[in-house]
């Protein structure tokens, strides 16, 4: 009896061992998970503290004044803390320099283009407001900012912003926010006027 137990034992186990192994070596592993992300409602509220210009900002962001030019009142931050990112706002004057700033906006573009793996860029003209400007992405895994823009008169005002995160981005597990804050800073674009 001890003996036939014993070999039913072993044909069991050989039988589990037979049904548990797998021919096929194409085990691939799960791949990464991202936290989820909670979008919240769009709803925007009009920003007319600044003394140069005001546009609409959305409800879930504030602002604050850059902390690294206090002497530039009209450099702001659009502060996202639930997307830990910002967008700065550089306000400066023209004076027969609108060349030098343009040319300042070619040059912090052509930084990340090493990063990038395409530029897009649409023009910005808004005749009413007499608002026009360059609307800029790039896309890439590495970019530091994957939007930027300028705004201007032509004649007075110059406004440069750029979209950045307060830590390294993965802009491939990011891409729902960044398409949600795009249409944000479209919102912006399209509702911002001079003073």
């Amino acid at each position: 009896m001890k003996n036939k137990l014993s070999i039913l034992l072993a044909a069991l186990a050989i039988a589990i061992i037979a049904v548990s192994c797998d021919d096929n070596d194409s085990y691939l592993p799960k791949p990464r998970g991202y936290f989820r992300i909670d979008l919240p409602e769009k709803s925007y509220s009009r920003v007319d503290t600044i003394e140069k210009y005001s546009f609409e900002c959305p409800d879930y962001a504030h602002l604050t004044y850059d902390i690294y030019s206090p002497d530039e009142k009209n450099w702001v931050n659009v502060e996202m803390p639930q997307f830990k990112g910002s967008i700065h706002l550089t306000h400066k004057p023209v004076n027969g320099n609108l060349g030098e700033y343009l040319e300042d906006v070619h040059t912090m573009v052509t930084k990340h283009l090493q990063k990038a793996n395409g530029v897009r860029d649409s023009l910005i003209v808004n005749d009413e407001h007499n608002v026009y400007g360059l609307f800029i992405e790039m896309d890439g895994k590495g970019v530091a900012t994957p939007m930027q823009f300028y705004l201007t008169d032509s004649t007075k005002n110059f406004v440069r912003g750029a979209l950045y995160f307060n830590f390294q981005p993965d802009n491939d597990s990011m891409q729902p926010v960044i398409n949600f804050i795009r249409e944000d800073i479209d919102h912006m674009i399209n509702t911002f006027e001079w003073k």
